[in-house]
């Protein structure tokens, strides 16, 4: 318990001294970390094979797990100790002052405490004991005129005292708690101790450091000027404490985000570790490869920029930093994308095939994966026979964070004037296409490429907001995706019969439904979709560019939607990825076009 004496007499400035140590050690910790990651294991993996380094590897990798569970755990310690300094100084200045008022009206405060003053009969003492605050009991006293203002100035010191004993009993409790286990592996059980630790600490530190202060569905500008105008050391706080807040606001820098995704992204997967459901263990696989991933390290290095358990899951990563860089795509994928294992390896690639690709054009170019918005979950294969149930809701509902988005990207860039490029592929390029039609056109967004689209929800290229000279089109002749019915023309034929092939081979008769008049080209207008205007055609007026024709469906033996996955892949259609690639690097000369439709 702390007394009247002790209270006197702490110096916050030590604990504030002690927090320093600690961030000296988090912050040792996360260069380590880096160090670890971006230099010495990817040279290794890189250039080096055998059992040898590949064992190296191993307690490299081990390292810096350790490093990174040092950082954390050291900024909850540093934070907790910083915040008690704060509200013992808070509380000792609320006593001193109250002693000096005290005083200045000519009453005696005791070593004690006690508050003593002469009255014509006899000195009566009031102690911090006997207060209101404290429920003790009242003084006999009741005619001395001077008994109000004692009592008031008792009541003062008590409250005083009463705040650092709450303060110590609360800090005292949560670094308790900060202890690590003696051994050399950092498992999931110590990453779900360290979410416990932050959890403590939240509790113990809100009077200090409260979450409210972090923006809530506020702009991009907003969010940075917030940041902006933070001491380091209550960002620091911030990132420590909240990490899965700070980590979502658009507008701050992806530095910033990325610090705290990584922090938080190993609390996440202990988390769904304890959970027995189906979608936590689907996630789970995503979760652990994404974090493998960024351990093993990348060219172009990865920037988490996002994640979340959120419905299907949400994940935003970048390959390159998108703040230094002249050139940004984010790329939102479509049908069937979740926050699984499939995520975290076939359509992470396709945001690093377009990182590499438009990094050899020129060098300042990231590209980024967005999957912040719940996409439909029908697989492609499945689409053709279910047009029914496929709606424009999931991606209205996307449009305003991708928006968001897209313009934290330009508030957060380093350079005078970005080149900022919004990519859809298949059901994502109606989220892009509603995002512009949305907000009349994307924020900051300079081009667009439309990928595998079923339609945007826009008649025209012009309605999307960036001119139609800047937006492009990709569309296989076999992407039956490409070449799905109006909904007018689709409810007539759900039921029918296909016979024939875009290339008028006869396939398999009775497959029916959708999938047979989309794939047969039986549509009265061959320019309306799904969802609107066909994006490759003529009329919608976009500058469509040659991609290879991609396998048949069915014929060629890999199912119904081979061609739709093939865009962004160098190795199965690189002229298209070199056509993504180009309008992402700003080299639009190098686009191969193609007629439209």
């Amino acid at each position: 318990m702390v007394n009247f004496s002790q209270l006197r007499a702490i110096k916050p400035s030590g604990f504030e001294e002690a927090a320093g140590g600690w961030h000296k050690v988090s912050s040792a910790a996360g260069e380590a970390k880096e160090r670890v990651d971006y230099e010495i294991v990817a040279t290794l993996q890189h250039q080096l094979e055998g059992k040898g380094p590949d064992a190296a590897l191993a307690r490299l990798r081990r390292l810096s797990r350790n490093f990174q569970y040092t950082q954390v755990e050291s900024g909850l310690i540093r934070t907790a100790l910083t915040g008690l300094a704060s509200e013992l100084r808070a509380a000792q200045k609320k006593l001193n002052d109250a002693v000096m008022d005290a005083e200045a009206e000519k009453f005696t405060v005791k070593p004690d405490g006690t508050v003593h003053w002469v009255s014509p009969q006899e000195k009566v003492p009031f102690t911090p004991e006997h207060t209101t605050w404290a429920d003790g009991p009242g003084s006999t006293i009741t005619t001395d005129p001077q008994q109000a203002k004692a009592q008031g100035y008792a009541d003062r010191i008590g409250s005083a005292i009463q705040d650092a004993n709450e303060a110590d009993a609360r800090y005292s409790r949560t670094l308790d708690r900060l202890k690590a286990d003696n051994n050399l592996d950092v498992t999931t059980s110590d990453w779900t101790d360290a979410q416990q630790d932050m959890r403590s600490l939240q509790k113990s530190a809100d009077k200090y450091l409260r979450h409210d202060g972090i923006p809530k569905d506020k702009s991009p500008t907003e969010n940075a000027t917030w940041w902006k105008g933070l001491s380091p050391e209550r960002q620091q706080e911030l990132i420590a404490l909240y990490p899965d807040q700070v980590g979502k606001l658009d507008g701050i820098p992806a530095t910033v985000r990325d610090e705290a995704n990584r922090a938080y992204l190993p609390m996440l997967i202990s988390k769904l570790d304890n959970l027995d459901d189906e979608k936590a263990r689907t996630q789970l696989e995503g979760l652990r490869e994404i974090s493998r991933k960024l351990d093993e390290g990348s060219h172009p290095p990865m920037f988490l920029l996002g994640i979340d358990d959120k419905g299907n899951g949400r994940a935003i990563l970048s390959y390159g930093n998108p703040d230094t860089s002249k050139n940004v795509s984010a790329y939102v994928p479509g049908l069937g994308t979740a926050l699984d294992k499939d995520f975290a390896t076939i359509v992470l690639k396709r945001a690093q095939d377009t990182a590499i690709g438009a990094q050899r054009l020129d060098p300042s170019s990231a590209s980024i994966v967005w999957l912040g918005y719940d996409a439909p979950q029908l697989p492609t294969d499945s689409l053709l026979g279910n047009l029914d149930i496929l709606g424009e809701q999931n991606a209205r509902a996307g449009a305003p964070a991708y928006a968001s988005f897209m313009s934290g990207l330009n508030v957060s860039n380093d350079n005078p004037d970005p080149h900022i490029t919004a990519i859809g592929h298949s059901y994502g390029s109606l989220t892009v296409g509603q995002t512009a039609l949305m907000t009349k056109g994307i924020p900051g967004v300079d081009d667009i490429v439309l990928v595998g689209s079923p339609g945007t929800g826009a008649q025209s290229a012009a309605d999307l907001g960036v001119g139609k000279g800047h937006v492009f089109v990709g569309a296989a002749e076999n992407d039956p995706v490409t070449q799905l019915p109006s909904k007018a023309e689709g409810g007539g034929m759900l039921g029918g019969a296909w016979t024939g092939s875009m290339t008028g081979e006869p396939v398999i008769a009775g497959l029916g439904g959708a999938i047979g008049y989309g794939v047969g080209s039986l549509m009265s207008d061959d320019n309306e979709l799904w969802f609107g205007t066909d994006p490759a055609s003529e009329e919608f007026g976009a500058r469509r560019f040659k991609v290879d024709a991609g396998p048949r469906p069915f014929v060629d033996g890999q199912g119904p939607t081979p061609a739709h996955s093939n865009y962004f892949d160098p190795g199965v259609d690189p002229t298209s990825a070199a056509n993504i690639s180009a309008v992402v690097a700003n080299r639009p000369d190098l686009v191969t076009p193609e007629a439209g439709r």
